[in-house]
Formats: C-alpha cells, structure tokens, sequence
C-alpha cells in the first residue's frame, strides 16, 4: 500500500448565509488542515461563522469584526476519512466573508 501526500488549499467568498461541505475525505484518506483563516471583507457587516468536523462544532458562532482576518487554528486538525468539514454562516454576510484553509491530504493507495 502506496501513500500519497498533497498539500492543498481549499478557498472561497462567501455572499449569502449557507451551510457547505469543505472537505469529505474518502475512507483511505486523512486531511491534516494546517490553517483555518476567515476574512470580513465589509466594513459594515459582522457575520458569524461556524466549523463543525463531524457534526462537531469546533468554532461555534465566532464573530467576525469589520474589515477583519482571524487565524483560527493553533494547531494542526485532523479530519479523518469517511467524515465531513463543513462550515454555516449566519447574520449578514452579502458583503463577503473569505474563508481560506490549507492542509494536506494523506491518500493511501492500494497497489496490487
């Protein structure tokens, strides 16, 4: 069994409030997410925003201040296979909110 690493970024602006899957690893990968940034583009605007891995919220309704960018991790998180990261966002978010992770994703191969 091969394994194959790839360092990716997920990224996106966000207009309305919604509820979307991010990443789904299949069953034989890990994502390991390095960094979790969200940015309020308004300067009006303080939209909410919520992570959940797994039907867990990690990030339960951070506010984001205007015209702001927050880090949201410390250290690395894991996201295992077969289960979802998804985020909600809620309150006023026309202006858009960009929201950017980096991670890498472990795929192991069957080789025959």
């Amino acid at each position: 069994m091969a394994v194959v690493n790839q360092y990716l970024f997920y990224g996106k602006t966000i207009t309305s409030a919604e509820t979307v899957t991010m990443l789904s690893p299949a069953v034989n990968e890990t994502v390991l997410i390095k960094s979790i940034r969200v940015s309020n583009l308004s300067g009006s605007n303080k939209p909410i925003i919520t992570l959940k891995d797994n039907n867990i919220a990690l990030f339960n309704a951070q506010e984001l201040d205007h015209n702001a960018s927050l880090e949201l991790l410390t250290q690395p998180l894991i996201v295992e296979g077969g289960t979802t990261f998804t985020y909600t966002t809620s309150g006023t978010v026309s202006a858009g909110v960009a929201i950017g992770i980096s991670y890498l994703n472990i795929k192991k191969e069957v080789t025959t």
